[in-house]
């Protein structure tokens, strides 16, 4: 490389750091709107709950009918943000924010079992791709959108390494978008700091370092990290599965996302009276709080979440995930032998990994949340979820990294 040839290279890289601070602090505002949003509708269901979920299924034709008529290509959804890493889409247009924002919202307001991760990233790509367009580097379309991505994730969970390399790893699995990496990790940091700053708070437990490592310990986490990956796949395999089985079976989606929503609003109610609604942070509260786990709560949260994004309802999967993790570490604790705090938290970021077909960042979801002192053991159980997800994503336009 010539000595011109670097500068233009580091020109570049300073253009697109500049960028990225303010694509940061944009996305890290508009994150906290959402995600404090969230939580106002959140709290209001839990409060009226039988008021509002007899409602659920008219949420639904609304929101299906908002996508039919103004929606154009923002109902592709996580799609759309991958087309545009991979350059088969140029233009995200800005109507993807106060939608995705509001049916989001309605999902949660009236009782479906949906997350907010992928909803963020979507708004840290839209928000990038906009703020990116007048600049011209190399490879920019692609870079950008890595660092929205990273931007979105980390300014709605406060975790900027985790949600950088997530960003660098989640488009193509088995190969890292380096050139990306810096102006990534900035948006990220700016992103925390941003939505920090304006009062959205970050989920932390600390764990208790007292494990010691051995052989009987090492074969405890080969057996969880193997059912944590079954169970990422399955949640991959049935939320594909439903949608074109539902898609088939019901032709006209307004009547679809009506019947299934009407099904649904009954199913949430009978099933401990909502308990399974929403992100399903009451499961991941009581675990790592010790109260009381049903055997089945992560099964139930797993269907019922297939169930409303299958069907049309909008929303993330990320955060039903790590319920669905930790609520199942609790159970795989009680049969293992293992301490139910540090299982859960090992369900946390394992179901994560398997599930998005991810490895690096469920690690440093790991380390950020739950300290430094297991990330050896969140590093094994999370390579072996992993292996065994069946090569799944709930992303299906991730692409796969092959040797040549």
């Amino acid at each position: 490389m010539s000595l011109n040839e670097m500068l233009e290279r580091y020109k570049e890289l300073f253009i697109a750091i500049v960028v990225s601070i303010f694509i940061g602090i944009c996305v890290g505002g508009i994150d906290t709107i959402f995600g404090k949003g969230l939580l106002l509708v959140s709290n209001f269901r839990e409060e009226h709950l039988l008021f509002v979920l007899p409602f659920f299924p008219v949420a639904g034709v609304i929101i299906m009918l908002l996508y039919t008529h103004f929606g154009k290509q923002s109902s592709q959804g996580m799609t759309l943000i991958f087309q545009t890493g991979f350059g088969k889409n140029t233009v995200i247009q800005k109507r993807l924010i106060p939608l995705v924002i509001l049916t989001t919202w309605m999902t949660h307001l009236f009782g479906g079992s949906a997350g907010r991760e992928g909803v963020s990233v979507q708004l840290g790509g839209t928000v990038a791709n906009i703020l990116s367009r007048p600049i011209r580097i190399k490879d920019g379309y692609r870079i950008f959108l890595i660092v929205g991505m990273a931007a979105g994730f980390g300014g709605l969970f406060q975790t900027p390494i985790a949600a950088t390399f997530f960003a660098l790893e989640v488009l193509v699995a088995g190969a890292l978008q380096y050139e990306a990496l810096l102006p990534a990790l900035v948006a990220a940091c700016f992103a925390s700091y941003t939505s920090h700053l304006l009062g959205l708070e970050k989920f932390v437990v600390p764990l208790d370092p007292t494990l010691v490592i051995s052989f009987s310990l090492i074969l405890k986490l080969i057996v969880s990290g193997i059912i944590f990956g079954i169970v990422g796949g399955c949640f991959t395999h049935f939320l594909v599965a439903t949608k074109k089985y539902l898609n088939k079976k019901i032709d006209n989606p307004v009547k679809r996302i009506f019947i299934v929503g009407c099904i649904l609003a009954i199913l949430f109610f009978l099933l401990h009276k909502g308990r399974y609604c929403g992100l399903g942070t009451n499961l991941v509260n009581e675990s790592f709080e010790g109260r009381t786990i049903y055997w089945y709560d992560w099964l139930l949260k797993l269907i019922l979440t297939v169930l409303t994004l299958g069907v049309g309802y909008q929303g993330g999967e990320v955060t039903p995930l790590f319920a669905i993790g930790t609520s199942l570490g609790v159970v795989l604790a009680k049969l293992l032998g293992l301490p139910i705090v540090f299982s859960a938290a090992l369900g946390y970021v394992a179901v994560f990994a398997s599930a998005t077909n991810t490895f690096l960042s469920p690690i440093l979801i790991g380390v950020e949340v739950f300290g430094t002192e297991y990330v050896l053991y969140f590093a094994i159980v999370c390579a072996i979820a992993h292996t065994f997800n069946g090569n799944k994503s709930i992303y299906t336009a991730q692409k796969r990294y092959h040797f040549e």
